[in-house]
């Protein structure tokens, strides 16, 4: 399955695929360190870093 099918397939079903991405990108956010998940999403380390504290996590490092 492709980016454009899977999306297509949720929007058909009633879910938001962009809300979908942003809460497992906060999930994420919540059980991991941000250099971890900007490593892993190919995220700046700004970024991540700036996802961690709106999700509300609490690593300091």
């Amino acid at each position: 399955m492709n980016p454009a099918s899977l999306q297509a397939h949720l929007r058909e079903i009633g879910v938001p695929p962009q809300r979908g991405r942003t809460s497992a990108i906060r999930q994420l956010a919540l059980q991991a360190p941000a250099p971890v998940i900007a490593k892993a999403l190919v995220y700046d380390d700004k970024t991540a870093t700036r996802l961690v504290t709106e999700a509300g996590g609490t690593w300091s490092r």
